[in-house]
């Protein structure tokens, strides 16, 4: 019986890494909400990533929070080399399951919009979640590196290597 040997490697800078926008500027939330741009001016990071806006579920942290044209970015790593929960969350976002951003703040000063709502000026930016449904709907998860593609390629060589064995 003839015997293929295949040893993989794979290489991957699995860090974590999460970006997106937290909250779009000029459009208001689910309930009526809009975030005026320099409101975030005194964001101070690193800021607490939690899944779900359950404090006692920190999975990350939000290294940058940079307010832009469009509306507030974030960018942060989920702390998958050393919390089992924040593995499970990145394999969520690489699957689509969890594309939400959501931000936890306390208002500083608003003012009471014609139609519900209100016009925030200026907040205090206390966590931002990783989330099914966000509250504003422009909030989203637009990248994620995670080392979730390349173990399930390194199933996958591992099972056709086994197929190999086998003939």
């Amino acid at each position: 019986m003839d015997r293929v040997f295949l040893e993989t490697k794979i290489a991957t800078a699995d860090d974590g890494t999460v970006e997106g926008i937290a909250w779009a500027f000029a459009t208001p939330d689910r309930v009526g909400d809009v975030i005026l741009k320099g409101a975030f001016a005194g964001a101070v990071v690193p800021l607490p990533m939690l899944f779900g806006h359950d404090q006692n579920d920190p999975v990350g942290v939000w290294d940058t929070a940079e307010e832009r044209e469009d509306g507030l970015h974030l960018k942060g790593r989920l702390l998958v080399d050393d919390v089992a929960r924040a593995r499970e969350v990145a394999a969520l976002v690489l699957s689509g399951a969890v594309r939400g951003i959501s931000i936890g703040f306390r208002t500083k000063k608003a003012a009471p919009r014609p139609r519900g709502g209100r016009t925030i000026e200026a907040l205090e930016l206390l966590e931002a979640s990783l989330v099914v449904i966000p509250m504003h709907p422009g909030a989203r998860v637009t990248s994620a590196k995670t080392a979730v593609l390349a173990l399930g390629l390194a199933a996958q060589i591992q099972r056709a290597t086994a197929q190999l064995a086998k003939r």
